[in-house]
């Protein structure tokens, strides 16, 4: 059960380090701490110096293709202290809501590879590869090898009534060539022949951070990750707090679009911020001010004016933004009413994708 938590409002100030603010960095991995087999740069070294003052190391994963101890040895490789334990993933999430429905050495239909395999056996259940067995549950998570023929077995168990659980519903992945198409696309695939829908493990659903943080025994942790979808809405859905880095999969353009729930805590380039401080937002009628930089919207177009630091001046672009499409409409002014008796509307508030963001990004550095 997810506990009564708040987390802390967007683009807050931090007059510490990150690292010494929590004790636990619950990070993202894909588009975080590395793409395909590499690691981003300065990521592992970053994480080092934020372990040596006091801060512990969590990796969490929606990707459920390989297991824990696996994705542990990957970490070790870049010079990072970890061990199996450090690591959750979605798959041991997802194993572990099928575990408190169902009976030890109850068969489960796999859609997926190893991790899923190793987290089900964890727990005591049987995995198995076709729906044959009559199993009383189909669990569906990200593998490079899912093919047709493993997503019309799942279908046609789920639709003899197996329980339908998914670890994650992200619709792509980082790789080192790009975007690909994630088990939110997967799922989506076999959406499309049953009549119902997925119970789901992994962020933005709360059983994958929940599980992390009882796992890690965080008092005060710390959500990292590149998407706004999955790693800061999942932080808003358990009220804790959450920086967004951006070395993945959404950039600058997507934040100032965000909704309320995918909203970070505090903004960076890298996990470089876990040493720093984070400088808050100053706001003055329309306008908002980081450090050297000053941002206001003016007829649906953002401008800003200082200089400093790119990510001062973004912070400064994302809250002006963000007060902007948030303002209720302005009231018309009082006007005798035409000929055909209609009276002025109220003038909406501007939606995102109104705002003019090119200029103002471009003059931080930011632009894409």
């Amino acid at each position: 059960m997810t506990k009564e938590r708040t987390a802390p409002e967007p683009l807050s100030a931090c007059d510490e380090p990150l690292a010494s603010r929590y004790d636990v960095a619950l990070l993202d991995l894909d588009g975080v701490v590395y793409v395909g087999p590499d690691p981003v740069p300065d990521a592992p070294e970053n994480l080092r110096k934020a372990a040596k003052e006091g801060m512990r190391i969590g990796f969490i994963t929606n990707n459920a293709s390989r297991p824990a101890a696996t994705v542990a040895e990957h970490l070790a490789s870049f010079g990072l202290d970890v061990i199996a334990d450090d690591v959750v993933t979605s798959a041991q999430a997802a194993a572990k809501l099928v575990a408190n429905e169902f009976p030890k050495g109850s068969p489960v239909l796999v859609v997926g590879g190893e991790g899923l395999f190793v987290a089900l056996e964890e727990y005591g259940l049987t995995p198995v590869r076709s729906s044959d067995g009559r199993p009383v549950a189909v669990v569906q998570g990200f593998d490079p090898d899912v093919n047709w023929v493993m997503l019309a077995d799942g279908a046609h168990a789920i639709n003899e009534g197996a329980k339908w659980f998914a670890t994650n519903m992200d619709e792509t992945i980082p790789t080192a060539a790009g975007k690909a198409p994630g088990n939110g696309t997967l799922v989506q695939a076999v959406r499309a022949a049953v009549e119902v829908d997925p119970v789901v493990a992994g962020k933005p659903e709360p059983p994958l951070l929940e599980t992390s943080i009882e796992r890690l025994e965080a008092k005060r942790p710390l959500m990292i990750g590149d998407r706004l979808d999955s790693d800061i809405e999942g932080a808003h859905n358990v009220g804790i707090a959450s920086l967004w880095v951006a070395t993945g999969v959404h950039d600058a353009y997507d934040l100032a679009r965000a909704p309320k729930n995918q909203r970070p805590t505090y903004v960076a380039a890298g996990l470089g911020a876990l040493a720093e401080k984070q400088p808050g937002v100053k706001v003055e009628g329309g306008r908002h001010t980081c450090a050297g930089w000053t941002a206001e919207v003016v007829n649906n177009a953002v401008t800003v004016k200082g200089e400093g630091e790119p990510y001062d001046g973004l912070r400064a672009i994302l809250s002006a933004v963000w007060a902007a499409v948030d303002a209720p409409a302005e009231p018309a002014k009082p006007a005798k009413a035409t000929a055909r008796g209609r009276r002025p509307r109220p003038k909406p508030a501007p939606t995102p994708d109104s705002i003019a963001l090119d200029a103002a990004l471009h003059r931080i550095g930011l632009a894409n």
